[in-house]
Formats: C-alpha cells, sequence, structure tokens
C-alpha cells in the first residue's frame, strides 16, 4: 500500500510541469564560448588598473565657461546647506530662549534657523520681534517687511503689519538719534 501510494506521488510529480515554464531552445546556434581563461571586458582596461576609474565624474567646468568676476570672495561660489530639520529645532530653541528673556540667545537662534533655511517666514518673523525687543528697530522693520513678502496673509502677517506701523516711528526717531546732527 505505501509502495502505491509513493509510486502515485512520482507519477503525479513527473507529468506536472507546475509554475515553470518551459522556453524553448533553439537547436541552430552555436554553442557558447568557453571563456574562463579570459572574460570578456567591456571597459578595455588594464589589468593593474582599477574598474571604478570609468565611474568618476568630471566636475570641471565647461570649456569656454567664463568664471563671473569677483566669485572668489563672492556667494556664487559658497556653498549654503539646507536642512529644513535643523531650521525648525533652532526656531524651537530660539521660542525658548524668548520666552526665558535670552534676547541674544534667540537672535542667535533664529539667525542660525535663517542659515539652514534661507526665507523662513517664521523664523524671519521671529526674529523681526525679537530684535523689537532688543531696541535694533530698522533690523526688526526689515525682517516683518519680509515676512510680509513671503507670506503676505500668513499667520503672522497682521503681528508683522502692526509691527512695520510702530516700528516706522521708532526706527525714524532711533535713525536721527544715532547721525550727528550738522553744527
Amino acid at each position: 500500500m505505501f509502495c502505491l501510494c509513493l509510486t502515485a506521488a512520482a507519477v503525479a510529480q513527473g507529468t506536472d510541469d507546475g509554475p515553470i515554464t518551459r522556453v524553448p531552445v533553439d537547436k541552430s546556434a552555436p554553442p557558447p564560448k568557453d571563456n574562463r581563461k579570459a572574460p570578456p571586458r567591456s571597459d578595455k582596461i588594464a589589468p593593474d588598473e582599477s574598474s571604478s576609474k570609468q565611474t568618476e565624474i568630471d566636475v570641471a567646468p565647461p570649456s569656454g565657461d567664463e568664471k563671473h568676476p569677483g566669485a572668489e570672495d563672492s556667494e556664487f561660489n559658497e556653498f549654503h546647506p539646507w536642512d529644513p530639520h535643523k531650521a525648525a529645532k533652532c526656531i524651537e530653541v530660539g521660542d525658548y530662549y524668548f520666552k526665558q528673556g535670552n534676547y541674544r540667545g534667540a537672535v542667535s537662534r533664529y539667525q542660525e534657523a535663517l542659515e539652514w533655511k534661507p526665507k523662513d517666514a517664521e523664523a524671519t518673523y521671529k526674529l523681526g520681534e525679537v530684535q523689537e525687543k532688543t531696541g535694533e528697530f530698522a533690523a526688526a522693520m526689515g525682517n516683518y517687511q519680509a515676512y510680509l513678502k513671503l507670506l503676505p496673509k500668513g499667520p503672522y502677517a497682521e503681528k508683522a503689519q502692526k509691527g512695520v506701523d510702530r516700528l516706522k516711528t521708532k526706527a525714524g526717531v532711533s535713525a536721527a538719534q544715532s547721525t550727528p546732527k550738522p553744527s
């Protein structure tokens, strides 16, 4: 009985091709060459040379590409990092410093946030807010106006507009006080 079951299973396996599909083979094709001694190389490099040399990227400027005058010391050659996560963290720490009354620390962190993510509307507004607290009225007004250019209908737009209106007189007064009067 046991032998009969094994025989039936063997017959069933032999007749079923299962999920494997047999591909017809071209009998007229030549047999493959034995290339174990000298495998084909598509990169045509010397055996002692690295194959990764072919993956080097040429970063030289195109021929005839003229440099911008004064580009050595300008922002054209400078790489500015961009990391919105670090910017958000800097804003969070700046908010903490602002609540603690450490305005110099808050200014530093908001400026750092703007280094990580230039034109960040929230950092721009909050930098203006803390600059107003420290008496830097012209800079604060500039940041409020920059915020309004970035997000004219943003969450801080109304406060920024009120800050601009409030600082128009203060910035004018502080500028007049810092410039000596002619005698």
